[in-house]
């Protein structure tokens, strides 16, 4: 059962000015599919290779680093693409009262979120996750994510936001903080709440 690359949800200029697509072209058709190419090669004869994806983070401390950098990256680069779109949306219902429960407002959990993914040393990702029944707000080095058993917060991505600078040099340069200032516009929240719903 290999692993594939899913064509983006919208077309490659769908999430301008915010991110250019430039950018979403490389990010999505090079550094996506080099993930996907070298996890089918890091499996190949061995038990991973009938298992999902969820399969292997659950399990990932079992697997060596090739499994866990591409599985992660592809992994996070799929529900990277699936948490965007444009124009964004803005969240409501049982998300939304969630995220005031746990974090006061919205503009709370974006400034977590983004402080989370600025102070984030090298490459790596921010997560909006669910854990234990409640919403929370991680980062994680490199392509790890909290579904690995390895994870120091575990749970269930909801929202992923991408720090490795493939994400945005292009366009913003060194200026990580403005990217993800950006990128809040371009948010799928309702994407972001089915998620949320399916976690709990």
């Amino acid at each position: 059962m290999a692993h594939t690359l899913a064509p983006l949800p919208y077309a490659y200029d769908a999430l301008e000015p915010h991110i250019d697509t430039l950018t979403m072209q490389i990010h999505h058709d090079k550094h996506h599919q080099a993930y996907v190419d070298n996890l089918n090669k890091a499996l190949a004869g061995t038990d991973g290779e009938n298992k999902s994806l969820e399969e292997l983070m659950a399990g990932i401390s079992a697997y060596p680093a090739a499994v866990r950098n591409n599985g992660g990256g592809h992994y996070n680069h799929s529900l990277f693409w699936e948490i965007l779109g444009a124009p964004g949306t803005q969240p409501s219902g049982d998300l939304l009262a969630a995220i005031n429960e746990t974090f006061g407002s919205l503009d709370a959990l974006i400034e977590k979120m983004s402080t989370a993914g600025a102070t984030r040393f090298g490459s790596g990702w921010s997560w909006l996750l669910v854990s234990g029944g409640k919403l929370a707000v991680c980062s994680t080095p490199n392509q790890d994510n909290p579904l690995m058993d390895i994870a120091e917060v575990k749970g269930t991505p909801i929202l992923g936001i991408d720090v490795w600078e493939h994400a945005y040099y292009l366009k913003y340069q060194n200026k990580r903080p403005d990217y993800l200032k950006a990128i809040w516009n371009v948010i799928n929240w309702d994407v972001v709440a089915a998620r949320y719903k399916a976690a709990l």
